[in-house]
C-alpha cells in the first residue's frame, strides 16, 4: 500500500520505532509495512505513516478489524543491547 502521496511504500526509522509509543496506552506499536502502519494491538488502532512522518493522533487512526487481530504481528526492531 502505498502512503497515498507519490505511490512509494512509507517506511519508519528503526531508531524512531523504538521511540515511539501508542498514545492511548503508551505500549508497543509494531510496523506493518504493507500497510505503511504503526499498530498498537493493545488500543486495537493502526497509526498511519505519511511521507515517513508517523501521524500519532487517535482521530487519524483506523480500528484494527478481528481479522487484523489474528495476523501474527512484524517483529519490534530491537537496538544494540
Amino acid at each position: 500500500m502505498a502512503d497515498g502521496r507519490d505511490g512509494r511504500k512509507a517506511e519508519v526509522d528503526p531508531k524512531l520505532l523504538e521511540l515511539l509509543a501508542c498514545p492511548l496506552t503508551k505500549g508497543p506499536l509494531t510496523w506493518d509495512p504493507e500497510r505503511s502502519e504503526l499498530v498498537s494491538r493493545v488500543a486495537k488502532l493502526a497509526y498511519p505513516v505519511r511521507d515517513g512522518i508517523p501521524i500519532m493522533l487517535p482521530s487519524e487512526a483506523r480500528t484494527i478489524s478481528a481479522e487484523d487481530m489474528l495476523t501474527p504481528p512484524t517483529p519490534r526492531l530491537s537496538g544494540p543491547s
